[in-house]
Order: C-alpha cells, then structure tokens, then sequence
C-alpha cells in the first residue's frame, strides 16, 4: 500500500521538468538566476529525502488483507478514517475542509 509518487519521485518530476522544459526557455536574468536557486533547494530536498529510511507498510498491509478476509478488527473505520486523513493532510489538504471530513488529530 505505499503511496505513489513518493514525495522523492514528485521531487524529481519536478527538478526534471524545470530544468528540461522551464529553464531553456527562461531570457530574463533574474528570473533563470531564481529559478536555478528553487532547482538547488529542491535538489536538496530530494537528498534529504534519499537519505530517509523507506516506509514500513507491512502492518497496513497486513490489515488490508484481514479486512480483504472480512476479519475486521474493532476499531478498524476510525484507524483508516485516520490514517486516510493524514494522507489527504499532505497530498489534499483542502479536500478536508471542503468535506468536512476532517479526522480529529
């Protein structure tokens, strides 16, 4: 159940299409030296990103197939509510707000 894009993979969709697509067409001075200093800052980031371990998603794994198996463990809707919520937190955040879905914290 790992998420994809990871945040590494989003990172170096980006770096990518401003360097390959963005920075050629870029005449303004200051406006390429900009954007050259976002590309380090964001190549940054995806180092720092490389050096993070890999997400351990066996538990989430392990309970997806009790539930495949219709062994649903009490408490199981409010622990995915959750964990979705803290998904849509980084990747949608406004989609809570404009449902209301918002799990508590």
């Amino acid at each position: 159940m790992s998420e994809r894009p990871t945040a590494q993979e989003l990172t170096e969709a980006i770096l990518e299409f401003l360097g390959g697509e963005i920075l050629p067409t870029i005449t303004d001075q200051r406006l390429r030296f900009r954007t050259l200093v976002s590309m380090n800052a964001l190549s940054i980031v995806y180092r720092e990103l490389e050096r993070m371990p890999p997400e351990d998603d066996a538990e989430q794994r392990e309970l997806a197939q009790r539930i495949r198996n219709g062994d649903v463990p009490p408490g199981t809707p409010a622990r995915v509510k959750r964990e979705v919520a803290e998904r849509l937190r980084i990747a949608s955040p406004r989609y809570l707000e404009t449902y209301g879905e918002a799990a508590p914290e």
